[in-house]
């Protein structure tokens, strides 16, 4: 029970500090997300429109950073995130409403495709080790994990989308389809697969990397030998025993990759101009959409942390020790 009530008072510290970067960051950046808004109109309204226009978003630089502080935690606690410059005059929390599906469907499905075929992989390369395949794994994992995820979804794009065709060019479903419901899904996987492949294939290389080295340490291990000795099937021991243990450490990795494998997702979205955080945020920081920018920054850090917490969580379950204050 200390371990878990430990991990709770974690989470809200943390919450707590990242909400309130998330306050700074943006009201450290230069600029006046008003005179956006004005320069978008060209001059055609008035000082007191703008400052009508001000008050209406939130951004009046008459009150002082503690009171601002103070109304952005109000907003937090009431779930009123104000309107959206980048898309006024729509409220901030419909703007999310139609965006997290898109992020959360690409970023979860990738990481369950990419994890788990990196796991297997990674099982594969440690006990095949010294085969010619089984070591061929390892330096294709180096160069695809080391590839930006940017740099990779141009590439992408340009082979499959522009120069083939096989797949369009951007969105995430056919818009003059007249489809609606389950019948929108083929459209919406045909959109999503270069995005996905793009996030699949740039962390698929960390997970065998780290499931590789787990299971050839645990393969030295004295009850992995035992095992040998006591004549069990070579599949019993490669799962039951050896893969078992060695992928409790990768579950703590699950957690502290997510936060990178979200960001590559936001890259990737904007490259695509698939239509999740990842494209909204970017349009936000065009425009300076302090109100838009904030709500994203929570999501995608309550999100994190929400995770990571599940993930302990899951930890603390699969091996004692840790809750018991062994390790």
């Amino acid at each position: 029970m200390r371990y878990f009530l430990r991990r709770i008072g974690f989470l809200l510290f943390t919450a707590w500090a990242a909400l309130t970067i998330n306050f700074i960051l943006p009201h450290m950046m230069p600029g006046n997300p008003a005179q956006v808004m004005l320069a978008k109109f060209q001059g055609r309204l008035s000082p007191q429109a703008l400052d009508a226009l001000t008050k209406a978003f939130g951004l009046n630089t008459d009150k002082s950073l503690f009171v601002q502080y103070i109304d952005y935690w109000k907003r937090i606690l009431t779930g009123d995130f104000g309107i959206s410059l980048t898309y006024y005059p729509s409220r901030v929390i419909d703007v999310l409403a139609e965006s997290v599906p898109w992020t959360l469907g690409l970023v979860g499905c990738a990481t369950i495709i990419a994890f788990t075929l990196g796991t297997l992989l990674g099982i594969f390369s440690a006990w095949r080790r010294n085969s010619a395949l089984a070591d061929a794994l390892v330096p294709v994992a180096l160069f695809f994990n080391s590839i930006p995820y940017f740099w990779l979804s141009l590439l992408i794009l340009y082979l499959f989308a522009y120069h083939l065709g096989w797949f369009p060019l951007a969105g995430g479903y056919n818009i003059y389809s007249m489809a609606t419901g389950i019948a929108l899904l083929p459209s919406i996987v045909h959109h999503g697969v270069l995005p996905l492949s793009t996030i699949v294939i740039t962390a698929l290389g960390g997970w065998l990397l780290t499931m590789r080295n787990n299971m050839i340490s645990v393969r030295a291990d004295d009850y992995v030998a035992f095992a040998h000795a006591k004549g069990l099937p070579d599949r019993e021991i490669k799962y039951r025993y050896a893969a078992r243990n060695a992928i409790l450490p990768s579950i703590t990795g699950f957690s502290m990759s997510l936060g990178f494998v979200i960001g590559g997702s936001l890259l990737t979205e904007v490259v695509f101009s698939y239509p999740g955080l990842g494209y909204i945020l970017y349009q936000a920081v065009t425009s300076l959409d302090y109100p838009l920018m904030q709500a994203i920054f929570l999501f995608i850090s309550l999100g994190v942390l929400i995770a990571n917490f599940f993930t302990d969580m899951i930890y603390a379950l699969l091996d004692p020790r840790v809750r018991d204050g062994g390790v």
